[in-house]
Parts: structure tokens; sequence; C-alpha cells
């Protein structure tokens, strides 16, 4: 995997940690270093004065008060974690990349810092957001090139991972927020499915779709992180030596929709062709024939499904949605700030202002058939993963957009859990990613598949 120099892999940073050959004060230390050196240029961090200090003295306590054995320190025991500024730290503000007064925006810590906090993570800051997660970018810049942007709205999650700021970090997904910037920056980000983690103490964007997600440089990274902090993780799944396989007696299939493991099986993967496919770029297509090859020469089945022949549709139906729920989550805020509110947000509030309960309500059905639908075209075809390009092609050579998040639609829209894995390079050497998406409550599935997809990419 091609990675920026100083690029921190999570698991054996946090094995160190664990151990004792590291400690969570040199650990906060590289990271301060790091974030001095760098984010002047990249700006993935929201500026915090007494950065330093702060992590320094989280780092103390946690070594203090133990516990000494590290057999029993927990799985990110001194971990340095970027958190995406719409969810709720205490001790920090929440601006969500607005000028809306920190105060107004407040309120309880979100679950999900708690559960990090449980597992021995250090909160390293806050990172970039498009403001309040929607279009309008934040100042961050692609540490590949800072002439392009890192994708969006995680944008700063997704390049301090990739500038070596810190090995994990938090994200949110509505459309395409998590995945995009993973393959804009060249790191692992991993969506779950709606609902795996919970989403109290997040400043809504859209609630029909809002999911947190995380970042960090290797689908090992991205499983212990969710290990952590998904519902009901199932690690005997996620853990297993075998891959999900797809020929195998219709009567040892799962709940879940992915089949149950054999020896050395490896997971159907399917091709959504079609007018969904075609929106991809002809350089992000061009790497995707390349990928579907690598991955066949390395024993994977791959299938071509038609599917979506009405994604246009399916797109108006997705932003009906959105632009409702987006207008309602902010309806007191806009009302109170709306001189404050910048030109792509309020155009997506006024917008949402415009649709009717009753639009509301049949998009809401048609999403519901939307998901059904996709869920047997998969099942029809022994489809055990969705394959497709990440984002529509590299990172735009512009700042004052996030980029396309149309290849990430349709499995937001159905709330599947999803993963982009860094895949090569485009012309002007900028990364690209593969997007694979798994059924319904098969994240451990998706994790487990992605990680033997990842070792074929990488012609390990």
């Amino acid at each position: 995997m091609e990675t920026l120099p100083g690029c921190r892999p999570l698991v054996p940073e946090a094995a160190a940690l664990r151990s004792g050959t590291d400690d969570p004060a040199a650990a906060a230390s590289r990271t301060c270093d790091r974030i001095d050196a760098v984010d002047p240029h990249v700006r993935a961090f929201v500026p915090e004065p007494d950065r330093r200090a702060r992590l320094l003295g989280a780092a103390r306590e946690l070594m203090a008060a133990g516990p000494s054995d590290p057999a029993r320190r927990p799985a990110l025991y001194g971990v340095p974690v970027g958190i995406k500024d719409i969810v709720h730290v205490e001790g920090l503000p929440t601006r969500a990349g607005s000028t809306l007064p920190p105060e107004v925006l407040g309120g309880a810590q979100a679950t999900v810092v708690d559960r990090l906090c449980a597992a021995g993570a250090l909160i390293a800051g806050k990172t970039v957001t498009a403001e309040f997660a929607v279009t309008a970018p934040g100042p961050t810049r692609n540490p590949h090139n800072v002439a392009h942007t890192p994708g969006g709205s995680s944008s700063g999650s997704a390049a301090a991972v990739a500038a070596g700021m810190v090995p994990l970090a938090i994200g949110t997904q509505t459309v395409g927020s998590m995945i995009r910037p993973a393959a804009y920056c060249g790191v692992v980000g991993f969506k779950p499915g709606y609902g795996r983690i919970p989403v109290d103490g997040v400043i809504p964007n859209a609630i029909g779709f809002d999911t947190l997600g995380c970042y960090a440089t290797d689908v090992a990274g991205v499983a212990l992180a969710a290990s952590v902090l998904c519902d009901g993780w199932r690690p005997e799944v996620a853990d297993a030596d075998t891959h999900v396989g797809a020929h195998v007696d219709a009567d040892t299939e799962v709940g879940t929709g992915l089949r149950a493991a054999g020896p050395a099986r490896r997971p159907v993967l399917g091709v959504p062709v079609g007018p969904y496919l075609e929106r991809a770029d002809d350089e992000a297509l061009h790497a995707f024939r390349e990928q579907r090859e690598r991955l066949g020469a390395a024993g994977y089945t791959v299938r071509e499904v038609p599917v979506m022949a009405d994604f246009e549709q399916i797109v108006a139906q997705l932003f009906t949605m959105n632009r409702y729920e987006v207008a309602r989550a902010h309806a007191d805020w806009f009302a109170r700030f709306g001189d404050r509110y910048r030109d792509e947000t309020v155009a997506a509030i006024r917008q949402g202002h415009s649709i009717g309960d009753a639009d509301y309500e049949a998009a809401r059905v048609r999403r519901a058939a939307f998901r059904e639908r996709l869920a047997a075209d998969g099942k029809d075809a022994g489809i055990d993963v969705w394959i497709a390009p990440s984002a529509t092609g590299p990172a735009p050579a512009d700042l004052t957009r996030t980029g396309s998040s149309v290849m990430c639609l349709p499995w937001s829209n159905a709330g599947l859990p999803s993963v982009s894995l860094p895949a090569g390079r485009s012309a002007g050497g900028l990364p690209l990613g593969l997007q694979l998406v798994g059924p319904s409550g098969a994240d451990e599935e998706l994790l487990r598949a992605a990680s033997g997809i990842e070792r074929a990419l990488n012609g390990s």
C-alpha cells in the first residue's frame, strides 16, 4: 500500500502501547510533533492553542490510572484519535465547520467518544468538516497534493490519517462523506451499516442516513476500531481465518445474506453494471478494470450484474429525503442564525423547505422498495460483495468543492456497510480507491473479505 512518509498503522502502534514498549505520553508527543510539522500545510485539525498540554496531560492520567499489567490494557490504550467536528467531545467546543456560536451547538459527549475513551484512546483533537457535514468545504487540503481536495465532508479525518498525524480518526457519512475522502487521500475508510454505531451526541445532517465510521491505514486498523465502536460486534466472524464463500449448499446460508465460510473460499464479487457505474470517469473505469483483472487472477469470481436501471430516480429519491431531513435538523438554528450559514448549506436547507411531508413519505416508500430490490438482485446473482470505484475519479484540483458522492449514493441509500481500499494511482499520481459493499448486517463479514481483497490488490 502506498502511503505518505510518517504514516502510522494502527494495529502495531496499539500493540506497542498495550505491551509497554511504547507509552501514551510518547504517542501524544509524536502526534503533536507531527501536527505541528504537517498541519500548517494540510489543515486537517481544528486549531487548538493548548493541544500539547491537554493531550500530554490526558496521556499521563491514563498511565497513572493503569492498569500496569499489559494483558489488562484495553484495545486502544494510549492511541491518539481524531474526531470529526460534528461529534461532541467533553472539554472541546463543537463548531461543525460553521461560524455559529459553539455554545449553541453544544451537547453531551457522544457515545462513540465514550467508547473510544473506555478503550483507552486519547482524543488528539477535532478534525475539520464541511459546514454541518453538508457540502461547503473546510480548509483541509489533500496530503498527496495540497492543490487538490481531500473530499468531504469528513475531510480532516481522512487527511489526518493519510498525513500520519494520527493512526485512527472518526468521520461520518450521509451520502459519500467517508468513502470518497478515503479514496482521495489513499487510506482505508469503513462506513458500517446504518445504525451499527450510535449517533447520539452527533450534530445531524440527515437522520435517515447519518452513519459514523473510521479511517486507518489498513483493513486491520479499521477492524480493530470497529470491534470497539460497533454494537454487537461478532469477533468470531470478523477474526475468522477463512474467507466468506459463495459455493455452498443453500442450507448453510446465514441470515446476513453472506454465505457461511468454508476453507479457502473467497467471496463472489459483483460488478453493478448499468447507469450507476457509467457515472465514473474514464480514468476510474480503466483502473477498475485493472482491479477486477487482478482480483480474478488472485482466484476471485467476479460477476457482472445489471442493476439500478432507474438510477436517476434513485438519486432523486435520496435527495428528496436528504434535503427534507437537513432542513428539519436545522429549523431552529437556521431561523436564528441563517445569515451565518454558507451559501451551499443555505441552498440545501432551502431545497428542503420546498419538500412537503407527502413527497418525503413517498420517497421513503421508494427507498424501502429499492433496498429490497437491490438485496434480491445480489442474492439472485450469488453475490457476496459488490465492488465499484469509490469515487468518480481522483481528487479534483479544486478546493472550493469536495467532489461527487454519486458512487457512494446507492449504498448509503440502502444503509449497507462499505469499505474503501487504496487501489493504485491516477496518471497524475493521486490515489484511487476500490469500494466494497456488503449486505445489511454483514459488517464483520465485509471486513474479513476486505482483508483478503487488500492482500490481493497489494500482490501479497
